[in-house]
């Protein structure tokens, strides 16, 4: 009999949909990569460059693909995607605690905030005036859910997630440890050399399916909301500022910032350490690569990326050099084409006379 934390190669079979070479009664009880999985573990093979670890894993089976499957000796799993198989079957091998419904002794819930009955409220944590928490949802210890903010059912927030007032979390929601929604923009008006601070009256409003990672910023709108679309993902570290929007299933990679009022459309894709100025728009499907600085809109869908690539010091500060000199290049270049052009024009009259 398996246990509850095992499954048979056949039934993994059945849950991603899987074309199974082997024996079907081949007990799974965990996950591993090519090169440390054990006989009780399932492994993938999702890149080329792993391939050289598949002829000696000792893993109890691997999801592959038709192509690597041909010369495998051992137990497959035949699948036309095997990172996205792995990716659903991981959450049957998740060994995360599963936190009991209900309020802590040690949490402290106002008297008007609505908490359902299914959802966790951990040691520690603080839910203001007004709020609201949904189905199943899970306040881990120490967080604060700010006064008449709303998360929706489904949502797990991790220790020590401050939410402010006023913000409003859909569906289905992962917030990891450190991470912020609803702090105050970074605005001010100069008044004579001394800043002014301007009152951010905004929200933040997070659609269904999204993860924010540890120690995100998420600023509150200076009027209007900031805007978290469906099926975002945010690494960690990344800084959002007030009133940018992004669109729906948007990834973004960690330590990135976003000025504010930028527009980020659908199904893009930034790369870590990716800076972009203010009051800009992203347009739909757009790659940014790592560290690229975005300091214009983009409205062609592709690719996009600024920056140079490393080398080694000795050729960078050649490299560099060669670059602090392209202004006076150019002048000189511009310089030439004019001389040249000049001594065309005479060569021309003096064959026409």
């Amino acid at each position: 009999m398996s246990s509850p934390s095992t499954l048979t190669l056949a039934a993994i079979a059945a849950l991603v949909d899987a074309r199974l070479v082997g024996s079907p009664d081949q007990e799974i009880a965990g996950l591993a990569t090519l090169q440390d999985a054990r006989a009780d573990q399932l492994s993938f093979l999702s890149s080329s460059q792993y391939r050289k670890y598949l002829g000696d894993t000792r893993a109890g089976a691997v999801l592959l693909t038709e192509a690597d499957a041909t010369d495998f000796a051992g137990n497959a799993l035949v699948v036309a995607n095997p990172y996205l198989a792995y990716a659903r079957l991981s959450h049957h091998f998740d060994p995360k605690p599963v936190a009991p419904a209900g309020v802590h002794p040690a949490a402290v819930v106002a008297a008007s905030a609505q908490i359902d009955p299914s959802a966790s409220i951990g040691p520690g944590a603080v839910i203001e005036a007004d709020a609201v928490v949904g189905a199943g949802t899970v306040v881990g210890a120490q967080c604060v859910v700010g006064a008449r903010s709303q998360i929706g059912a489904g949502g797990w927030l991790a220790p020590r997630v401050s939410i402010y007032h006023d913000v409003r979390i859909g569906d289905r929601v992962v917030i990891q440890s450190g991470a912020v929604l609803g702090s105050e923009g970074f605005g001010f008006a100069n008044d004579g050399g001394r800043w002014q601070k301007i009152a951010q009256i905004g929200g933040v409003c997070v659609g269904d399916d999204v993860e924010i990672g540890a120690n995100t910023t998420i600023d509150r709108g200076a009027l209007a909301d900031t805007v978290i679309g469906d099926g975002v993902k945010l690494d960690n570290q990344i800084h959002i500022a007030h009133n940018v929007h992004i669109g729906d299933h948007t990834a973004i990679a960690a330590c990135v910032g976003i000025s504010g009022s930028t527009r980020i459309g659908r199904h893009c894709t930034i790369a870590g350490g990716v800076g972009m100025v203010g009051h800009i728009e992203i347009c739909d499907n757009v790659f940014v690569t790592g560290m690229t600085m975005v300091t214009r809109s983009i409205t062609e869908p592709g690719a996009y990326s600024s920056g140079t690539a490393m080398q080694p010091a000795v050729e960078w500060r050649k490299s560099a050099a060669r670059f602090r000199q392209l202004d006076s290049l150019a002048k000189k270049v511009q310089q030439l084409e004019k001389e040249l052009l000049a001594v065309t024009r005479d060569s021309q009259g003096s064959s026409e006379s």
